[in-house]
């Protein structure tokens, strides 16, 4: 969430509905300088607690970077801490405004819960705020709207987290369906889903309405769907593909790391990066567990431990 650009866009709509219709040039003047001082243009609640939100998310992420020169122990304690910050702080936001979906949806997220109680908590929620007029077209285009898709998003990532597949891809179809561009990656929890699922069909037809634009998600995916489907000739050509495009994807997959919660979103990565190697694997750790066989039959191929050995070396990491 690029909570930021988003209080911009929102504080920049609303003067424009206070002060009538704008040329092209004239808006983005507006832009221009609300971008410069968004405080100074916030007069809704709303806007304010998102202000509130967005000054958190810096704290958190900065919070992040001296985490590697942390010893185990120290990095449990300002993880704790970090969190608690973040939840104190859009739980204040919320209390600025009550209709605060992002707010009320990072107060949640930022508990920390387990897979059951977080799906509970976030179908709540969205009973509450219900489902909103939805806008025509692509509804990312509207700004006001992106809460409730953050919100739909976060209950996929939660399914497929507590191994509730054909929910997860219900709730994922639904999100490409109303936000077809998938700002959000809700194809990626899509596509996990779907080969847990063996759901060859399904799959193939996903991949084909992204033009087969591949990634770490959609690749690892494949192998774990040919896995299942005992197509092992196929699932390891899929392995070599996975382990050729995603950088230390052999990494990635034999020494799976803690990855941040998302808050509230997926973070961006650089397409093809060892990031999202490992956003990927993380993701597909309910999936792993569920399939005990596949990490075994991967650890087979010497090419594949090899792999991940030369990354590790390469990148100092423990082996």
């Amino acid at each position: 969430m690029n909570a930021w650009d988003e209080l911009v866009e929102r504080c920049a709509r609303r003067r424009r509905e206070k002060i009538g219709p704008l040329s092209e040039d004239a808006y983005a003047e507006l832009v221009l300088a609300v971008r410069e001082d968004p405080a100074s243009f916030v007069d809704d609640p709303t806007e304010a607690a998102l202000l509130v939100l967005a000054q958190a998310l810096d704290a958190y992420r900065a919070s992040c970077r001296n985490d590697d020169l942390l010893d185990d122990a120290a990095f449990e304690a300002e993880r704790r801490r970090r969190m608690s910050a973040l939840r104190a702080e859009s739980e204040r936001a919320a209390q600025m405004a009550e209709r605060s979906l992002d707010a009320r949806l990072l107060a949640l997220l930022a508990q920390d819960l387990d897979p059951d109680p977080l799906l509970g908590g976030l179908i709540e929620l969205e009973r509450e705020f219900g489902p909103g007029a939805r806008p025509e077209g692509d509804a990312w285009e509207d700004v006001f709207y992106r809460p409730r898709l953050r919100l739909r998003a976060a209950v996929a990532r939660a399914c497929l987290d507590g191994a509730r597949f054909k929910m997860a891809a219900s709730a994922s179809a639904s999100l490409v369906d109303v936000a077809p561009r998938d700002q959000l990656g809700a194809r990626r929890t899509f596509a996990l889903a779907l080969a847990r699922l063996e759901d060859e069909k399904g799959f193939d037809a996903l991949d084909a309405r992204f033009d087969r634009r591949g990634d770490a998600w959609s690749h690892l995916a494949r192998v774990i769907l040919l896995f299942k489907l005992d197509r092992m000739s196929a699932a390891r050509r899929a392995l070599r593909g996975y382990e050729g495009l995603c950088e230390g994807g052999a990494y990635a997959l034999l020494r799976p790391t803690y990855v941040e919660p998302y808050l509230p979103d997926r973070p961006e990565t650089v397409p093809g990066s060892f990031e999202e190697s490992m956003l990927a694997v993380r993701e597909a750790e309910p999936i792993i567990a569920d399939v005990p066989d596949f990490i075994g039959w991967c650890q087979g191929f010497d090419w594949l431990v090899a792999s991940a050995e030369r990354f590790a070396r390469g990148r100092d990491l423990d082996w």
